[in-house]
């Protein structure tokens, strides 16, 4: 019966007139949405049919087929991979919805087509990892703020790492690259330095909760990343490095110290020590102090279990003088009070990365 009804309207193919070929088309549209499972033979015809008459058509009609095709679970294979590939007004509902598009399709869209065409596939309920990781490669930044922000997206461990390192230019993609889910533990950790007060808050509570098993092998995974070119070492870090190793070969190296150090402005021997009582390396400890993190550094006396009056100590002394530090002394204490021992020591196992990898050495 619908082979007989389709053959009747191709009979009218001949038709000059575009209202009614437009018609035509609507025919043959509603004549293949009227029955389900369509054999193969069916298929062509209804392909070919459809496909030669939506090429002749306006775009607003191309539009109302994408859209009707767009939610079909078997939709003309042919004129659908036409129709993604058309104006993005065409293309979109296609992109979004047509699950008849193979990762092949995709790809081929994803290397030809324009940003609006990559976003729309950012949008689809799944998006296969090679997919993701063409359109991380060729999509600009707001494109890829789409593609994160869909926990459908799959993508791999080389886009992720991508990604991370865009947003580090781009503060408009710290909450997209932050909120990820499927973003692995160490990359989000590299995030803490670049990501507002609000935004580090997020990190530490995903800190403060991911599984032990995770939280190792995020570790493992991110030694291969750890960068060795963190910026030069200063001239006295040698001899720095040689005076700790002495006081520490007498036990003489204690929080009190450190305050004294700080004191004396010999900033380079205070970031040695505090690397070596915290575990951490010397171009984190310089970074926390250079850039006057506090939330940072109360990550790491956290961690390394100084009292609430040392780390206040430490704040006052690398804080601006004309930044009215002893007003904000009440404020300091209550972000560290409220930090949680346990949250730090799993943060601080991220930035203990550097220092195990010996990426000091190599800078």
């Amino acid at each position: 019966m619908i082979q007989s009804r389709l053959h009747d309207l191709i009979a009218l193919a001949d038709e000059p007139s575009s209202s009614r070929r437009r018609e035509l088309l609507r025919g043959v549209t509603d004549l293949f949405f009227t029955a389900e499972g369509h054999g193969d033979v069916e298929m062509g015809l209804f392909d070919d049919v459809m496909g030669q008459l939506a090429g002749e058509m306006e775009e607003a009609v191309r539009i109302e087929l994408a859209e009707r095709l767009g939610t079909s679970a078997t939709p003309p294979p042919s004129l659908t991979r036409a129709l993604a590939s058309d104006s993005i007004a065409v293309a979109r509902p296609i992109l979004q919805g047509a699950p008849q598009l193979s990762e092949a399709d995709l790809l081929h869209v994803a290397r030809t087509q324009g940003q609006d065409h990559l976003r729309a596939i950012s949008r689809r309920s799944v998006v296969p990892s090679l997919v993701s990781d063409a359109i991380v490669q060729r999509g600009d930044d707001t494109t890829l703020g789409v593609l994160l922000r869909n926990e459908g997206a799959v993508l791999s461990r080389q886009a992720h790492e991508a990604a991370v390192d865009r947003a580090a230019a781009n503060p408009e993609l710290h909450e997209a690259v932050i909120d990820r889910q499927a973003l692995p533990m160490d990359l989000l950790n590299e995030m803490y330095f670049v990501a507002e007060a609000r935004l580090r808050d997020r990190i530490m509570e995903r800190n403060a909760n991911v599984d032990p098993a995770i939280l190792d092998a995020a570790l493992k995974a991110g030694r291969n990343r750890v960068a060795a070119s963190d910026g030069a070492l200063p001239p006295d870090y040698d001899a720095a490095v040689r005076e700790i190793v002495a006081l520490k070969a007498r036990g003489a190296i204690t929080p009190l110290g450190l305050v004294a150090m700080l004191r004396a402005n010999r900033t380079t021997i205070f970031l040695v020590a505090l690397a070596e009582l915290a575990d951490i390396d010397f171009h984190t400890a310089r970074k926390i102090i250079e850039r006057r993190e506090l939330d940072a550094l109360a990550v790491v006396c956290k961690a390394a279990d100084f009292d609430r009056a040392l780390f206040l100590t430490f704040a006052l002394l690398i804080l601006d003088p004309n930044d009215n530090a002893m007003g904000k002394a009440k404020e300091y204490g209550e972000l560290y009070a409220a930090l949680p021992r346990d949250a730090a020591l799993r943060t601080i196992r991220f930035w203990r990365m550097r220092r195990t990898t010996g990426d000091v050495a190599a800078a």
